[in-house]
């Protein structure tokens, strides 16, 4: 562990629902002797099944295995439930773990939920010294300290109030400047810089990242916020159901995040592909219509900072002179987003067409949608007969895109002016 700050090896940790024994006193007995003798317990269950848990009891983590070097600054990432907290609370020695063991290179200064760590009674000014105590340190080293960590607080006029009386925004911001100033070689920091506003939760991503690359220290980073989880950290490790579905790079973590949430099953509300009965006396029709990713999967939400298409399955009968079509992006409470035609580019894809059956794509770049849902309509016209349209497909297709990277908010904006880009496939 030269190297290592952290290392985890078959790490698993069972939580039983309702009960605190095995069933029978004699089954007590006997696991409590095994765990004495250091043998193995004969009531645990054996083989990959006994993870699947039941009725009494489920497993939060399930044998995960990783190793964490000293000045990385590591991303946990994964939806709710998936083992992030528990994980950093055994990493932590809140808890202990029911499985594996773990090794921790140096002294950690955890900042895990709003209040872990304070005592409710003591003032602002009085905590700071208890948990440098906590941690080891002198007091002659506090008091180096305690002008620097009151001045990052930003809460100088309360630092002699006790903590009880804060805001939860006023706890944190005391609780992450004592974490981030006091001698530990490990800051480990989950959800909670979440409850500091904006300006805060900038000034603490910086100092982190200080902590890291200027003085060497060791970074565990927790956050539903993947912007921030890019900005911060050089490493990942993606969690699902207790498990390590992935560890590497951060941008392979959170492709690997985002993969799992937008590949859920489409809800009957949305529907990203539509088919239209042919009939062969018409000129022109449109057989088909996909919603698709850049990869050609059809997802049961889109990511906002990723390209989207709308792929155009046709099918035309007999050249139209001037064919074009006009197309209608807008919100579910009907605002308009994208407004526009395939005229716009000055090359409309749908001009001297040489084959029958042909596929288009109408691409629309990264980051133009934010979180929401949409409609699409689509109206096939000729410009030698203006006002009337060969097929209307109007709210055609809905779809949901998701933000989980920029995390903009649903402000929306119509982008009538967007040109959009139009292929045949």
């Amino acid at each position: 562990m030269s190297n290592l700050a952290v290392k985890a090896e078959h790490l698993s940790k069972m939580y039983r629902l309702g009960e605190i024994n095995n069933g029978t006193l004699w089954q007590d007995i006997q696991s409590w002797a095994a765990i004495k003798s250091k043998k193995e317990d004969p009531n645990s269950k054996i083989g990959e099944n006994k993870y699947s848990g039941d009725k009494d009891h489920f497993w939060a983590l399930k044998d995960i295995s990783f190793d964490i070097k000293q000045g990385d600054r590591l991303g946990i990432i994964g939806k709710n439930g998936a083992g992030k907290s528990t994980l950093l609370k055994i990493l932590s020695r809140i808890t202990t773990p029911t499985e594996g063991i773990i090794k921790i290179k140096g002294k950690i200064a955890s900042l895990l939920e709003v209040g872990t760590g304070f005592h409710q009674e003591l003032t602002g000014r009085e905590n700071i010294y208890l948990n440098g105590a906590i941690l080891g340190m002198k007091k002659r080293r506090i008091d180096e300290l305690l002008d620097s960590i009151i001045d990052f607080s930003g809460i100088e006029q309360h630092i002699d109030t006790p903590v009880k009386r804060y805001s939860s925004g006023m706890y944190v911001r005391l609780a992450f400047a004592v974490a981030a100033h006091l001698d530990a070689d490990i800051l480990i920091a989950d959800e909670v810089l979440a409850v500091g506003d904006a300006e805060f939760q900038k000034k603490a991503l910086g100092k982190m990242q200080d902590l890291s690359t200027g003085q060497g220290r060791t970074v565990l980073f927790v956050s539903h916020n993947m912007g921030s989880i890019r900005n911060l950290c050089n490493c990942g490790i993606t969690m699902e159901k207790g498990r390590i579905i992935f560890i590497g790079n951060i941008d392979d973590c959170i492709g690997k995040y985002t993969s799992s949430i937008l590949s859920a099953p489409v809800s009957s509300e949305q529907q990203s592909e539509r088919s239209y009965d042919i009939d062969k006396t018409k000129p022109f029709q449109v057989e088909k219509i996909q919603i698709i990713n850049k990869y050609g999967n059809q997802l049961s939400m889109y990511e906002a900072q990723e390209e989207l298409k709308i792929r155009l399955f046709c099918l035309s009968n007999n050249p139209i002179l001037d064919l074009y079509c006009w197309l209608l992006l807008k919100t579910d409470s009907g605002q308009s987003i994208i407004i526009c035609d395939s005229r716009e580019d000055g090359k409309n894809i749908f001009n001297n067409l040489s084959k029958n059956n042909y596929v288009i794509d109408v691409t629309i770049p990264a980051g133009i949608l934010s979180a929401g849902d949409y409609k699409l309509t689509l109206r096939f016209g000729s410009g030698s007969f203006p006002g009337f349209y060969i097929q209307c497909l109007d709210d055609t297709l809905s779809f949901k895109i998701t933000d989980t990277i920029s995390l903009r908010g649903n402000a929306r904006n119509a982008l009538t002016s967007v040109i959009l880009n139009w292929n045949i496939a």
